[in-house]
């Protein structure tokens, strides 16, 4: 066997990564697409869209190798925000494996694709920087209002607003989290698994987070 070839493939392929949310949606137009694309295998993930549990894409990772492709036919078929996303783009990154979404027309092998993800990446740092500066700005008004001193024992409704939003992006553990809103985890735990008014239960936020 050549140098060329690793696992029975050539090493630089194109490899595809499809999702879909539920068993009733069509992952078809994804496949299709990816394999015009000329990917050399297309892996599907199906079901409730959970991050934590994309069995599909964990063996798409497992088989990439330096000089490979993942490619998209879309950028939140990868992940579900834009910190989420630069993350996974990162490592991919770091183990010299190239990125490409169809429909966004961005491949980070090419200059202006790496253009493209730095300012992804500096967008998401703006990001979470603006949701810390605002925390700290309502965390002051309120010791400036009297309440300093000690922990609160509950969230106003902007703060558990602020605690879903980072924790569904995936920057800060929950420790982190009560850190920046100046509570303790149990706290945060404690408003992260209630659900908001007139919603649906959400995820529940667990300790391993």
């Amino acid at each position: 066997m050549s140098d060329g070839f690793r696992y029975g493939r050539r090493v630089g392929d194109l490899l595809g990564y499809a999702r879909v949310s539920t068993t009733d949606q069509d992952a078809s137009l994804q496949i299709d697409a990816l394999t015009k694309a000329g990917c050399y295998r297309v892996f599907v993930d199906t079901g409730s869209g959970s991050l934590q549990h994309r069995p599909e894409l964990d063996k798409l990772l497992d088989q990439l190798r330096p000089g490979d492709t993942l490619v998209v036919w879309r950028l939140d078929r990868l992940g579900r925000s834009i910190r989420h996303l630069i993350d996974q783009l990162q490592v991919l990154a770091d183990r010299g494996v190239g990125f490409r979404s169809l429909q966004e027309t961005i491949d980070t092998t090419s200059p202006g694709g790496r253009l493209v993800f730095h300012v992804f990446a500096a967008l998401a740092e703006f990001e979470r920087d603006l949701i810390r500066e605002r925390t700290n700005a309502g965390l002051a008004a309120a010791r400036a209002r009297g309440r300093s001193g000690g922990r609160p024992s509950a969230l106003s409704a902007d703060q558990v607003r602020a605690a879903r939003r980072m924790y569904e992006q995936k920057d800060m553990t929950v420790a982190q989290i009560g850190q920046v809103l100046g509570v303790s985890r149990t706290t945060i735990y404690r408003a992260l698994n209630r659900p908001p008014a007139g919603a649906a239960p959400s995820r529940r936020a667990t300790s391993a987070v």
